[in-house]
């Protein structure tokens, strides 16, 4: 018996009701993206693997999909390096090219190969798919789209309000009035880092942050005092980053309970923002939370994460942040970037779930002609043209099958209108046409039949 075929796992295939749907979300935020003035670029799938290599973290690394090299090329396997276990090394020597793994990296490279080509500021959004070799689940997928707006070339607190804006402006118009944002600081996170006692290895500090969501905060404590030495006050740090706060609790806190070290930029952009937000009542709901790390390497400044109110399973449905040096990695110096990615494939399931999705989006095929046969078919052939010209959707049936078939196939794929023109409407000049929702019948002349639509 052969083997029934399958999706590759963590991938999907997509139905038409659902890429209508789909794209009811991605057209909303496109449509956000261009009124904040950002303008759309793409960029390949594939990219060099030094690309995206030592971009993420060493967590982020491991979820990279390689591209083993073809043909001869093979032959440069490093075979002494897997049998070091050096698996890195040896991944290298057979693959010089890998799916993307996110939008952020490919933009850097873009941004730094393009320099000489782009006034900056640079607003530029991006809907693309990305590949992560990450364990399937609801809402997590190894193929997703990603839908992100980035500015580089610039270091205006204004932008981290903007992407504020934006995300409150896609989810109010998608009708999520459960969602939430949360806000923290990389800058601040180091400060609780290095007064808890840990002043090395603080990727790995927010790898397991990161994991709050997951394995909840009492099992992070437990894990950070198995995995470091010497803490102090973690009971007490840890109790105050578990509460959710306000803008100004959150900065109260700060000052009261926090080593500053004189840190005036960093004080001044967070009560700058929070002014921004306490006066913009358009905001979906934001929330300061301590214990909000997102683990991807390259965040320098304020990051970001949305997630549900009533779908906590789901995970975040959006994310982003600032960083200051990730165009660095490929030679262009002193290039703040920032930016935002709504995660497209949780916002559906949150808007299925939810049963938000407008009933207006369905399969309503338009106009179907009912086959009689070829001879037939030449006669209107001019008629069907100018009815796809004036912006009707004509569906010929391709088979001169019995009426019954042809009607069936109208019900089951839902179609508005049925064209019929056989020897009988043939004899008087005139076409009939069928409303399929109230079975009530007309006929027309050609261009009765025109302008009947045109109305």
């Amino acid at each position: 018996m052969s083997q029934k075929p399958s999706n590759p796992k963590g991938t999907r295939d997509f139905n038409p009701l659902t890429l209508k749907r789909r794209r009811y979300i991605i057209d909303t935020i496109r449509s956000v993206f261009t009124s904040f003035g950002f303008n759309e670029i793409e960029t390949p799938s594939l990219e060099k693997r030094s690309t995206l290599y030592q971009k993420y973290g060493n967590e982020g690394d491991k979820f990279l999909f390689n591209i083993i090299n073809s043909g001869e090329k093979i032959k440069k396997a490093n075979i002494k390096s897997f049998e070091n276990q050096n698996y890195n090394d040896f991944v290298s020597s057979i693959s010089e090219k890998g799916l993307r793994f996110d939008l952020t990296v490919p933009l850097a490279r873009y941004v730094s190969q393009h320099q000489n080509e782009i006034t900056f500021p640079f607003k530029r959004f991006q809907i693309q798919n990305v590949w992560r070799a990450d364990r399937p689940q609801k809402g997590r997928y190894q193929e997703f789209t990603q839908c992100d707006a980035d500015v580089i070339g610039s270091k205006s607190v204004l932008l981290e309000f903007e992407m504020l804006q934006m995300f409150s402006s896609v989810f109010k118009r998608l009708k999520l009035d459960d969602v939430s944002i949360r806000i923290n600081h990389r800058s601040v996170l180091n400060i609780i880092a290095k007064q808890i006692g840990i002043n090395n290895n603080f990727g790995e500090f927010l790898v397991i942050l990161d994991k709050i969501d997951k394995i909840g905060i009492d099992k992070a404590k437990e894990e950070i005092k198995s995995k470091f030495n010497n803490l102090n006050d973690i009971d007490k740090i840890f109790g105050m980053i578990s509460q959710k706060m306000s803008p100004k609790k959150y900065l109260n806190n700060l000052k009261n309970n926090f080593t500053l070290e004189a840190d005036d930029i960093l004080l001044n952009e967070l009560e700058s923002l929070s002014n921004l937000i306490d006066n913009d009542d358009s905001l979906i709901d934001i929330e300061f939370d301590l214990s909000l790390a997102r683990g991807l390497e390259y965040y320098t400044g304020l990051i970001y994460e949305v997630s549900s109110k009533s779908n906590f399973d789901i995970g975040s449905l959006g994310g982003g942040g600032r960083y200051e040096n990730l165009t660095e990695a490929f030679n262009l110096k002193d290039n703040s970037g920032i930016g935002i990615s709504f995660g497209l494939d949780r916002i559906y399931h949150v808007i299925e779930d939810l049963g938000l999705f407008p009933k207006n989006i369905a399969l309503n095929n338009d106009i179907l002609v009912i086959n009689f046969g070829k001879e037939y078919l030449i006669k209107i052939s001019s008629l069907i043209n100018d009815l796809r010209s004036n912006g009707r959707n004509v569906f010929v049936y391709p088979d001169k099958n019995k009426l019954s078939k042809q009607f069936t196939y109208s019900d089951k794929n839902n179609f508005s209108y049925a064209l019929i023109y056989g020897s009988s409407e043939k004899d008087r000049s005139s076409i009939k046409l069928r409303d399929l929702k109230t079975g009530k019948e007309n006929e027309f002349g050609f261009e009765k039949l025109i302008e009947h639509f045109k109305k």
